[in-house]
């Protein structure tokens, strides 16, 4: 009787295999994305778009939010150009710029966290345009997300490739932006106020814990020492 015999497997017991680890495109996009979503605060704005555009027609609402989310993506785009032109003209060093862009972002973090009392969701003067102010500017591109983008793609430490890839996410959390902003009162319905202000304040933490990483990689002192066995 034939025997049939086929080949065996090679072991893998003697072969180290390398912990998983992240490629540094995906951390960067990861981290580009964190970065742009709490400073542009979609979740936070559900709750002002509702409350500004509760008397409007759901077709005004629609070409509200659309031409807010539009406005928004012009803004944020001059602002980085505007900002690396601006920035090479004057000479600001690099690390300065980080150091000053961390600490605002840290505050814009903290304020996101312990709540803010502002007038964004009071109503509108008349005859003034909703998706212009105060929707676009400084609900949806704020300070805060101005800052994001101007840091994020920076002439000196980035590519164009890495520049694009972060105009690609810039645009992805916009696009989400606005698809929120359509289904803000369903939204609302589901997780209700305290549950938008609670992952509000979730986002203000991450926002913080950003930007203290970029304070401490910009001072050399973000490589943790390895734990001692």
């Amino acid at each position: 009787m034939n025997v049939v015999t086929f080949p065996r497997s090679r072991s893998t017991s003697g072969v180290s295999r390398s912990p998983l680890t992240m490629s540094p495109l995906l951390i960067k996009i990861s981290k580009d994305f964190a970065t742009i979503w709490t400073t542009i605060d979609p979740i936070g704005n559900v709750a002002i778009f509702a409350g500004l555009t509760a008397s409007l027609t759901r077709a005004e609402r629609r070409r509200t939010a659309l031409r807010a989310t539009v406005y928004a993506a012009v803004i944020l785009v001059v602002a980085v150009v505007a900002g690396q032109i601006i920035l090479d003209a004057i000479g600001i060093h690099l690390r300065s710029l980080k150091v000053a862009g961390g600490i605002i972002l840290f505050l814009f973090g903290l304020q996101m966290l312990f709540g803010r009392v502002d007038a964004k969701a009071g109503a509108p003067e008349p005859g003034r345009d909703l998706a212009v102010f105060p929707l676009a500017v400084p609900s949806i591109a704020g300070p805060g997300a101005m800052m994001a983008v101007i840091l994020l793609t920076d002439n000196d430490v980035y590519t164009v490739a890495e520049q694009a890839q972060t105009g690609v996410v810039l645009l992805v959390v916009l696009l989400l932006t606005y698809i929120l902003l359509l289904f803000s009162d369903a939204i609302l319905r589901i997780i209700g106020r305290s549950g938008a202000a609670i992952l509000v304040r979730v986002m203000g933490i991450i926002l913080a814990s950003l930007a203290v990483e970029i304070v401490l990689t910009t001072l050399g002192v973000a490589t943790w020492a390895p734990v001692s066995r």
